[in-house]
């Protein structure tokens, strides 16, 4: 087995849950625990608080605490000091926008899953040698699109992802209708306008919507 092999069977256990995980910026702390109890009424347990704002820990702490239901993960994650930060935090999952062997090194000991991200052929090459078969694939629209990550399902059948990254309710589906897409990463289910004016309910129904997406 591979060093820093992935923890799977758990990733899984998130990634097959919902069609859509939350990719949340938490701006205001008082924000964080209404939005996640929001978005897991609405049918979107599992969330990834990204580690771009000075609150992103205190989040993640904060929804680890009080919102039991919540599957809490953490995002932007660039190094093993932001790993073992947001795992201290409360986060049940990691995600990385890359893929480096100090990352993976470092979470190789740590019972938390990591989904790394990678885009090239030769990153997800790099990757599987280490025994990661599920990915991160961002910045998704930008790196080409559900066009691109089609044309990688046959060369790397064994290779499943969650895209991010210019993601909509407009095109989801486009991603979510490939056979190497396992669920997609998105931040239209909690828009700054809605998050900012506290409209918990409306958020709920747009995670209600996402929730209902095919795959």
């Amino acid at each position: 087995m591979p060093s820093g092999t992935q923890k799977t069977d758990e990733l899984l256990k998130i990634m097959q849950g919902q069609p859509v995980i939350p990719v949340l910026k938490i701006d205001r702390l008082a924000d964080a625990v209404p939005l996640v109890r929001a978005l897991a009424r609405g049918g979107l347990p599992a969330v990834e608080i990204t580690l771009r704002t000075p609150v992103a820990l205190d989040a993640i702490r904060a929804v680890a605490a009080d919102v039991p239901e919540a599957i809490v993960g953490a995002g932007t994650i660039l190094n093993p000091d932001q790993f073992e930060e947001a795992v201290s935090a409360g986060a049940r999952f990691i995600v990385s926008p890359g893929t480096t062997p100090s990352l993976i090194d470092a979470v190789a000991s740590s019972p938390v899953p990591l989904l790394p991200g990678a885009i090239t052929p030769g990153e997800l090459m790099a990757a599987a040698e280490r025994g990661y078969s599920l990915l991160k694939f961002f910045p998704a629209e930008q790196a080409g699109g559900a066009a691109f990550l089609k044309s990688l399902a046959s060369p790397f059948a064994g290779i499943r992802f969650c895209p991010t990254g210019g993601i909509g309710a407009g095109n989801a589906a486009d991603y979510l209708s490939l056979p190497n897409v396992i669920c997609v990463g998105g931040s239209w289910v909690a828009p700054d306008g809605l998050v900012a004016a506290g409209k918990w309910d409306e958020i709920e129904a747009l995670a209600a919507a996402a929730a209902k997406l095919q795959r």
